[in-house]
């Protein structure tokens, strides 16, 4: 028999907040380029935030009206070992390193940097196999945004000087 579980402190309100957020970014998402074609640059980011959005639901029907097992949940929230891990700060710190380096690599270098250092650090397989991984991704990205979509990827203030 499963029991209703407690909620946690301020658990439903960062749930709301998480839903408004989305709600908000699919209305910005949409006044990208509305519902005028498959191939308009507001598909992805309309994609991405009714996503959010379904997310949101879902996590706070599960909060109001779900059900889990009989095991504790703690009365308290501690960030500590458990919630902020050494992979976590990891993975923020090479997100940032990413966005910072972006505007002097460009899109394809910074990427190519940071789904190689995340692929080799999160899945710790043969190094050509992270290589192989990172080359696909970015050829998949490349197709899809710049031959596909006609996106016009940045190329970086360093890359563009050598070229």
């Amino acid at each position: 028999m499963s029991v209703q579980r407690e909620r946690r402190p301020g658990e439903l309100a960062f749930a709301l907040i998480l839903l408004i957020f989305s709600i908000v970014a699919l209305w910005q998402a949409y006044g990208i380029s509305g519902f005028k074609g498959l191939s308009t640059a507001g598909v992805f980011p309309m994609l991405a935030a009714a996503a959010m959005v379904l997310s949101g639901l879902f996590i706070i029907k599960d909060i109001l009206f779900g059900r889990s097992s009989e095991r504790k949940i703690p009365q308290s929230l501690e960030v500590d070992h458990k919630v902020l891990t050494v992979r976590l700060v990891t993975m923020i710190a090479l997100v940032i390193l990413y966005i910072a380096t972006m505007p002097y690599l460009g899109f394809m270098v910074a990427s190519a940097g940071f789904l190689f250092l995340s692929f080799a650090y999160l899945w710790r397989k043969n190094i050509l196999i992270s290589i192989a991984l990172t080359g696909l991704t970015l050829s998949l990205i490349y197709g899809l945004f710049r031959i596909l979509f006609q996106v016009v990827l940045p190329k970086g203030s360093l890359i563009q000087g050598l070229f």
